[in-house]
């Protein structure tokens, strides 16, 4: 057979005659995308992403899978116009792909932590590599295992069965378990120095996971920590009853003991300049938290025997003992105000909340609200502090009763004085917990511009500053948050600043295109079909008489079998073939849109009864690779295309199962499938090689 010449973007090339241009481009090293396309098969070019802009002619686009090269052609593979029709057929493909790349837990963790991943291995019994596994995402599973408000469980698709699975119980007890079994936590291993240096402001939750995978990657980092301890306000604002101190030890002084080095009770702005640390280091990250107390705007707030939740729960963080007094009230709805409360209880006050809005509106977690009236703590609702006084060590809160007008920018409905309902509260000391608030004093001779709210100003997928090489994470950029965001943003951080240090472009850490079947209340209820109702493990407490009385860890931890049984309640949402998924690498490539197009969408339709093979049918493209590889190389009709138009499905013929067809469970189907229409079962996955 002949060469002929052809031009490919521009670069003269031989090829022999008969070629096509995907492979005379691939010869060349251009990556053309193609769904449908196999060596194995005859080209059926049904997904159209390898079209190609052949010159000269008519101008169309053309698939390069199916066109052979002739002499003197001049072919481009990669444009503007090219890209966006690419980019126009995955958003058609995707407009009727029912299904989810990640599962609904770890789309709502904003650590993105592998929560499917680390239930199966305990369901395996293999804890200490689940522990190994969150650690990629989040290096405090036994912290956040504890004080985490658990938005994954929200998204629990087990939620539509019963009660979600307790994902947030589950960190705890693999960190509980590897530190029993291990005596510390496993740390993977340092890559080489690279001689870089970085320097970090606060040794928070923010702060020393930015340490933690920076250090991974092998680069030099000091932090710099105004308090005598790290954790940040997971330390010096949530009670030990929640978190224990030793819990706290356990895991930030392991990202010591990798390398990292922590100059404590050392303030940035006084013991040495953000500016300093700035000019000494190769990179800079501002993780200074959100430590200052928002004002209630009361007149007399200023008051002896009025002080702040965070300079409350600091002193008993410190072990100090605040003398409150007997009766405190406490102004604020959020988890602080809870905390504050239950641990004024501990030291054996009365106390009282006053929360200007309703329960529905409470920002707390709804079950630290039970806890806290279940151990005495009186709420009252629809009441606001107007007017405090003090005198003689009694302290007296004026109040007004209030009632909810229409919904304000948070999109709580604004609460409004009833005229005439004055009343006054007699107390021993009120505490403030309404908010907390960055102050920024210490860094603000490195010049990062700040936001109207007093957060530092940086982008909020690479998190640096309008200073390059200086970046921001944690409260101080996104404002009083929790702590599992602040954990993700710091490995985030990480990222970019390895970026930045490395030279390359600064990007920040890849987001991967994610379809999903929707929200909770939207997804079929064909999903739940069989699944058998098993009753949440609750977690066992101190007997409430004593844990009023100490701040003993309240939560005492799963046993092997309760975690083992709840970790079975876990639904495995999400997509067996999300890694490796060629529709969900080009949807990322081409940032393809998923709600592009509009109209109806395949439903959940799936078929498990082969032994070895899986049919997920709403996944399906439609590609008829799977029919096409099961005629020519297997030389049967097992799955066919069935129904017409938007019905069209790729499954065994005349209604069957496909159990009930001649299919020997070759896999020849799943070789050539690009997403996860159909897949060999986990249990044959290993064992086969095709």
């Amino acid at each position: 057979m002949g060469m002929v010449n052809v031009t490919i973007n521009g670069i003269d090339m031989q090829i022999e005659e008969g070629s096509t241009i995907l492979q005379a481009a691939t010869k060349l090293g251009f990556d053309i995308p193609t769904l449908c396309h196999s060596d194995s098969l005859e080209h059926f070019t049904s997904c159209f992403m390898c079209a190609v802009k052949v010159d000269g002619g008519r101008g169309n686009l053309v698939p390069s899978c199916a066109t052979k090269v002739r002499d003197g052609m001049s072919v481009t593979v990669e444009s503007d116009e090219i890209n966006e029709s690419r980019r126009m057929a995955l958003n058609l493909l995707l407009s009727d792909h029912c299904g989810d790349c990640l599962p609904p837990c770890e789309d709502a963790c904003p650590a993105s932590i592998d929560i499917r991943g680390f239930l199966a291995l305990v369901r395996e019994g293999k804890e200490l590599e689940a522990a190994k596994l969150i650690r990629e995402k989040a290096p405090f599973p036994g912290a956040l295992g504890r004080i985490c408000p658990r938005p994954c469980e929200t998204a629990c698709r087990r939620n539509r069965v019963e009660e979600s699975v307790s994902i947030c119980y589950m960190k705890r007890y693999i960190s509980d378990t590897e530190l029993e079994e291990c005596g510390e936590a496993q740390l993977p291993d340092c890559a080489p120095s690279t001689g870089k240096r970085v320097a970090i402001i606060g040794a928070g939750p923010a702060g020393m996971s930015a340490a933690y995978y920076l250090k991974l990657q092998g680069h030099d980092v000091t932090v710099y920590e105004a308090k005598g301890k790290s954790g940040g306000m997971m330390r010096y604002g949530i009670p030990y009853y929640r978190l224990t101190d030793q819990t706290l030890k356990d895991e930030f002084d392991a990202i010591e003991r990798l390398g990292v080095t922590v100059h404590y009770n050392t303030v940035v702005g006084k013991d040495i300049t953000a500016k300093k640390l700035e000019v000494e280091h190769d990179a800079l990250i501002l993780a200074i938290g959100a430590q200052g107390a928002s004002s209630m705007r009361v007149e007399g707030e200023d008051s002896s025997g009025v002080y702040s939740g965070i300079e409350y729960l600091g002193n008993l963080a410190e072990g100090k003992t605040p003398d409150i007094g007997n009766e405190v009230v406490i102004v604020g709805g959020g988890n602080t105000a809870i905390d504050v409360s239950r641990s004024a209880i501990r030291n054996g006050a009365k106390a009282t909340i006053l929360y200007r809005r309703t329960r529905a509106e409470m920002p707390a977690s709804s079950f630290e609200i039970d806890e806290a009236l279940e151990e005495g703590v009186n709420i009252q609702f629809l009441a606001s502090p107007v007017h405090i006084s003090s005198e003689n060590g009694e302290v007296t809160v004026s109040c007004i009763r209030m009632k909810l007008g229409e919904p304000d920018a948070s999109g709580r409905r604004r609460p409004l004085p009833v005229e005439g309902s004055e009343f006054e509260i007699k107390a021993t000391a009120v505490i403030s917990a309404i908010g907390q608030k960055v102050v920024p004093d210490g860094i603000i001779d490195t010049g990062v511009g700040l936001t109207r709210w007093g957060t530092v100003q940086a982008d909020p997928k690479t998190f640096m500053t309008d200073r390059p090489g200086i970046f921001a994470c944690g409260d101080c950029q996104t404002g009083a948050d929790i702590a599992v965001r602040a954990v993700g943003n710091g490995r985030k951080t990480a990222y970019s600043v390895h970026q930045y240090l490395s030279g390359q472009e600064v990007t920040g850490e890849p987001v991967l295109f994610n379809s999903t079947m929707g929200a909770l209340e939207d997804v079929s209820e064909d999903l739940f079909i069989g699944i058998e109702k098993a009753e949440k493990v609750k977690m066992p407490v101190l007997e409430k008489t004593r844990r009023i009385t100490t701040f003993e860890e309240m939560e005492r931890g799963f046993s092997k079998e309760e975690a083992r049984a709840e970790a079975a309640r876990c639904l495995e949402c999400g997509c067996d073939a999300a890694v490796d998924c060629k529709l969900r690498t080009y949807a990322t490539r081409f940032n393809a849109d998923q709600q592009y197009f509009g109209g109806e969408i395949r439903q959940y339709q799936v078929d498990y009864s082969h032994e070895k093979i899986k049919m997920e049918i709403n996944k399906c493209i439609n590609c008829g690779a799977c029919v096409r590889a099961c005629a020519e190389i297997k030389g049967l009709s097992v799955l066919s295309f069935v129904g017409r138009g938007f019905t069209t499905r790729m499954t065994a013929p005349f209604g069957r199962s496909l159990v009930d067809t001649a299919c020997d469970g070759c896999g020849e189907c799943v070789a050539v499938c690009p997403t996860a229409g159909i897949m060999f079962k986990k249990e044959y996955r290993i064992e086969t090689d095709v």
